[in-house]
């Protein structure tokens, strides 16, 4: 009886720490085309060349920037980007 219990308390901690895992990453996902999709705006619109400053590449260390950042992780990459210190 004992090890029954302990075994669904086993099971319902599992499942609650799967449930916050999908959680988070689903929010990092999010963040993830968020930010990308502003990059590739910025990109596509060439917004960058009004301020003389070239294209931001999308490299593995900025698609990693936007997927903790977001949208204001991008725009950091941007603000860098015009100060002339790309990613």
């Amino acid at each position: 009886m004992i090890s029954e219990i302990l075994l669904l308390v086993f099971a319902i901690a599992i499942a609650v720490a799967i449930f916050h895992l999908f959680k988070r990453l689903a929010f990092l996902v999010v963040n993830a085309i968020t930010g990308l999709l502003t990059l590739f705006l910025v990109n596509y619109f060439d917004l960058m060349s009004y301020f003389g400053a070239a294209d931001i590449s999308i490299t593995p260390a900025t698609v990693i920037i936007c997927t903790f950042g977001g949208i204001p992780g991008a725009i950091v990459l941007i603000l860098l980007a015009l100060a002339g210190h790309p990613i």
